[in-house]
């Protein structure tokens, strides 16, 4: 009996033990559902008064006299000016636009076949030392050097027009300057080769708009550097060179010119150097065919038609460079964009020094028309008799009677493999090794003939200006 009632007891106590778990449960999570409304309608009020914040203008009226149409303009003067703009303003009145005039002009169609070949190394096919037309500066389609064998834009500005009277000067291209020196009452501009070719006269326009009479004091086709005089007394200002051994890739340079002409003129782009020592391939605008190679500062600096001879600036405001031309496309048609070339201020400077003495740049010549190995048919290939292993070199198509080539027993057909120890490939490398010697160099040439490797003297007196 007494353990029954001891275990009805124990019975009641747990049950009161739970309900009072239970009840303690039930407050604790009140509590906490109390907590959670409060919170949210915190987060729901700061959210509401944020966004309402955030949607009130605090901004004041803006009109000086808080009506409308009495706009402004502020008073406070900003202070951009940069390192460039400084280096602009050293050689921005130093710019020219250079204007080349031509008489009206018959086209020649005199169907020699020879036109195809590459008129080099001062044979002119009709004894004159001056080489054809295109390759001495004075035809109409010159332009200069080409770009990296694709599609090559010189940027001369091209405007020729038509005329029933073939005497009346007309502007044929346009492209840019800048005045160097200014020595016993004369003013000095360089500008490219290709600007300058088949001139009747030259038009010099001032950054100020003044219009002067140029005169051609030389042109080298071969580096595409001309020399300008003007009336010293109208010089406004002159830039100086710098070293561009001491240019770097990334180095900041401006680009200064007259893109499209001079209604554009002084227009100025800024880049950085891209490359330097960069080599590209020069071209007879007449025929295409690749005449030799340039070393090159490459710039992403834009350069348009019509900025051809104008300078490009590193940052302290000196002409690291001449402009001279951009390439447009690759070998396969794909458009490239940011890739001018301006040949260096150190290559610029010894050139300009020749011609200013000189009137032109003298190099060694051979004497010779020829053309690359690869550009001759297969047909033609066999009538040379060549070994199978020889498939590179460069073809005589013809030599001149008093050449010091026709002196050291080359004739046409003959196919030049060596020049002075050095492998010969194309035409570009004839004209590169040749030119790395001077005149009154012996030199040492092999050459095949009907299959058979040959070797022979070459003495190199004749001089070409092309």
């Amino acid at each position: 009996m007494d353990g029954n009632n001891n275990n009805d007891n124990q019975t009641r106590k747990d049950k009161q033990h739970d309900e009072a778990s239970n009840k303690k449960a039930r407050k604790s999570l009140f509590k906490t559902a109390i907590v959670a409304f409060v919170s949210a309608l915190l987060g729901v009020g700061i959210a509401y008064a944020g966004f309402t914040h955030m949607g009130t203008s605090n901004v004041p009226d803006t009109a000086s006299d808080g009506q409308a149409g009495t706009t402004e303009v502020s008073t406070t003067k900003a202070n951009t000016s940069s390192t460039m703009s400084k280096a602009y303003n050293k050689v921005d009145n130093a710019v020219v636009s250079v204007v080349n005039l031509q008489k009206q002009k018959q086209n020649s169609s005199d169907g020699d076949l020879s036109s195809i070949f590459g008129d080099l190394f001062g044979d002119s096919g009709s004894g004159s030392s001056d080489g054809n037309s295109s390759s001495n500066g004075n035809s109409d389609n010159s332009q200069g050097t080409d770009g990296t064998g694709g599609s090559s834009d010189n940027s001369g500005s091209n405007s020729s027009g038509s005329s029933s009277d073939s005497n009346k000067l007309q502007e044929y291209s346009e492209g840019s300057g800048v005045i160097y020196a200014k020595n016993n009452g004369k003013g000095y501009i360089v500008t490219n080769n290709h600007v300058v070719s088949g001139s009747d006269s030259l038009e010099i326009i001032l950054k100020n708009g003044t219009k002067l009479t140029g005169k051609l004091v030389g042109s080298d086709a071969t580096t595409d550097l001309a020399v300008i005089e003007i009336d010293g007394s109208k010089v406004p200002a002159t830039a100086v060179f710098g070293n561009s051994d001491n240019v770097s890739p990334g180095d900041p340079v401006i680009a200064i010119g007259s893109p499209l002409g001079s209604q554009y003129a002084t227009t100025v782009t800024q880049g950085i150097i891209s490359a330097t020592n960069r080599t590209v391939d020069t071209q007879d605008q007449t025929t295409g065919q690749t005449t030799g190679q340039a070393t090159v500062l490459q710039t992403d600096a834009a350069i348009n038609p019509g900025n051809s001879g104008g300078p490009l600036v590193n940052s302290v405001g000196e002409i690291v460079g001449i402009n001279s031309m951009k390439l447009a496309s690759n070998t396969d048609g794909s458009s490239v964009e940011g890739m001018g070339f301006a040949i260096p201020s150190n290559e610029v400077v010894k050139i300009i020094n020749e011609l200013i003495k000189n009137g032109k740049v003298e190099r060694p010549a051979l004497g010779v028309r020829v053309i690359d190995l690869d550009q001759v048919s297969d047909t033609s290939q066999d009538s040379l008799k060549l070994p199978k292993s020889v498939t590179k070199g460069v073809v005589i198509y013809s030599a001149n009677n008093d050449s010091v080539a026709k002196k050291a027993g080359l004739k046409k057909n003959d196919v030049i493999v060596s020049l002075g120890g050095k492998s010969i490939s194309s035409v570009a490398d004839l004209h590169n090794e040749l030119y790395s010697h001077k005149v009154g160099d012996t030199v040492t040439l092999k050459y095949y003939r009907d299959g058979d490797l040959k070797t022979t003297k070459v003495h190199l007196t004749q001089k070409t200006t092309e």
